[in-house]
């Protein structure tokens, strides 16, 4: 495993949206660049919000594209391309259906499950072997309510599980930055919320 050097959050931009499950992707940008004191700012040529974190000692950009969540891959690959970063150096966190609310899993590579912002990076990259954090927000139990429910608000409990996969996720960043992969997924995967 290379190490990490960009990380991402996806989510989709606009106050409206802030609340909404589809966004955990964004509160675990936004936590980590408070934790790390790396302001995000305005970039137009990346079409997001981008730092520069120092994570354990190691350097890292964050990302928070701000294109809305199909269009997530023209903000992730101006920056990768920009910096020279390979797909296997970049993490995207993002909110996950299959995962209960709460959960939280690493994973390398692999499909979209649907995942639109997931789907647009893999086009955009040309690669699916980037890495994921997936924030498990629930399933809404029928395909067709799945829209309505990652675009809902999430409820005070639900808010307050993922912010806990969160802070319980940024205490192996240090080990994926590294690329001590199996030891980040051992410590996440063991102790999930």
């Amino acid at each position: 495993m290379s190490t990490i050097q960009l990380i991402v959050g996806l989510g989709n931009p606009g106050a409206e949206y802030a609340k909404t499950r589809h966004n955990a992707g964004f509160w675990f940008i936004e936590t980590l660049a408070r934790e790390c004191g790396a302001p995000l700012s305005a970039n137009s040529k990346f079409h997001g919000l981008i730092a520069n974190g120092l994570i354990n000692g190691q350097n890292c950009l964050l990302l928070q594209p701000t294109t809305f969540m199909n269009h997530s891959g023209l903000s992730v690959s101006s920056v990768a391309h920009y910096y020279k970063i390979a797909p296997e150096a970049i993490l995207v966190a993002h909110d996950e259906l299959d995962l209960l609310c709460g959960d939280v899993k690493l994973k390398k590579g692999g499909g979209h499950a649907g995942h639109n912002g997931l789907r647009d990076i893999t086009q955009a990259l040309k690669s699916a072997h980037f890495a994921r954090l997936r924030l498990g927000i629930g399933h809404p139990g029928h395909k067709d309510r799945v829209l309505n429910y990652v675009l809902g608000q999430a409820s005070s409990s639900e808010r307050q599980k993922i912010e806990s996969a969160i802070e319980h996720s940024l205490t192996v960043l240090p080990q994926i930055l590294s690329g001590d992969w199996d030891r980040a997924v051992q410590a996440l995967h063991t102790n999930t919320i």
